[in-house]
């Protein structure tokens, strides 16, 4: 089979997004389909085409952007042809350019199976509020032209504004997530790296510094956290200098950031590999995503904790509050709450909790392979083999 999967941004650039798509495309190259990836050259230091793992990566470059939208005519062209070449053409929305990929399936009359991974709630400002209600039209007309839409949760499927007006073209599946086996010894080097300082608890954060990701109510919980623990310090993994639409916001924390940095109790390790991740969540006691809106709609960064054991505190949004409540490893809080948020990690920080018993069955339940199946059903569903 012949997949063409388009997206705005992919892997090197880290998102969950690009995570899911990096996954679910080798996932489908070590099933023997051919997967080319159309997307954007979001850095004009990355090739315009290469192979990764088996995957083509095709890059369109950027004219300009508008926000974090990228305005790219060599990919509207490149798609014509590549749309015309697959067998199943998959994208990935939010994106601006998925409505002109889906209409082009629609006339090839090729199965186009979206992906749906979150809506879309931009900070405000007349530019950023103009581009999300041109996407949000886009992905709209998407959804009109595509033949199937692939959902995380029934929950986050129930609340966004864009799934329910698609229910009956909509299927549950739940997204991959996998991590490298790492030896004891390469944690132990990791952590020894990291935490020269000894520092206890550890609470850990993997994400994007974004506004949507609650980074200012992590740090307005920091001193109650710490009038209990004084010794513990949050371990950022991720981007965070000059993240693409977010510099304004890192700047503005930055002064809280710094004085926490000063005094020990805040690090940032950057961007990590999937390897070093590995090593990152032996590393925590725990893993905190205090998510603000729906930008984020699940979190595949809870599902890699508790792949190693470790408890989650997470926000009370559609989506997010899912794998705490299918796996019982953790709290939900109130939505941009503080107090409550300090309050939660304070408690489970103290129990103690390693959930080891839990973790094989949660690895099998996420295996790409097992994702990747799901779709196949769909597909042959259709005909397509």
């Amino acid at each position: 089979m012949k997949i063409l999967i388009a997206l705005t941004y992919y892997s090197p650039y880290v998102s969950g997004l690009t995570i899911y798509a990096d996954r679910i495309a080798r996932a489908w190259v070590r099933e023997g389909h051919d997967v080319i990836v159309l997307t954007s050259q979001h850095s004009p230091v990355l090739p315009k085409e290469e192979l990764m793992e088996g995957v083509r990566v095709i890059r369109a470059p950027v004219l300009f952007r508008i926000s974090k939208g990228s305005l790219m005519p060599s990919f509207w062209k490149d798609a014509i042809y590549l749309v015309k070449w697959a067998d199943v053409i998959n994208l990935h929305l939010p994106q601006f350019d998925a409505a002109w990929v889906a209409w082009l399936g629609k006339i090839s009359k090729k199965f186009t199976i979206l992906t749906y991974h979150c809506d879309l709630e931009m900070p405000g400002g007349f530019v950023n509020q103009l581009s999300n209600k041109v996407i949000l039209w886009m992905n709209n007309l998407a959804g009109r032209f595509s033949d199937r839409i692939v959902a995380y949760t029934e929950d986050y499927a129930k609340h966004s504004f864009f799934l329910p007006k698609f229910s009956e073209k909509t299927s549950i599946i739940q997204p991959p997530v996998e991590l490298p086996e790492v030896s004891p010894d390469e944690t132990a080097a990791f952590e020894n790296n990291v935490n020269s300082e000894s520092k206890h608890p550890v609470i850990g954060m993997a994400c994007r510094f974004a506004a949507d990701k609650g980074v200012e109510i992590l740090l307005e919980a920091l001193p109650k956290i710490i009038q209990v623990f004084p010794d513990c310090c949050v371990f950022f993994a991720g981007p965070y200098q000059d993240v693409l639409g977010e510099k304004a916001y890192y700047l503005r924390l930055k002064p809280i950031l710094q004085d926490f940095i000063d005094s020990g109790h805040w690090k940032f390790l950057g961007s990590l590999s999937p390897r070093e991740m590995a090593k990152f969540y032996q590393t925590i006691d725990l893993l905190t995503m205090p998510s603000l809106n729906r930008t984020d709609a699940f979190g595949l960064v809870q599902i890699e904790a508790m792949m190693n054991g470790k408890p989650v505190v997470a926000s009370n949004l559609p989506g997010i509050r899912i794998p705490v409540q299918r796996h019982g490893m953790g709290d939900i809080v109130p939505v941009g709450d503080s107090q409550k948020l300090a309050d939660a990690i304070i408690h489970q920080i103290g129990l103690h909790q390693q959930f080891k018993e839990k973790t094989a069955a949660i690895k099998a339940f996420y295996t790409p392979s097992v994702i990747a199946a799901e779709y196949d059903r769909i597909f042959k569903a259709y005909g397509i083999k």
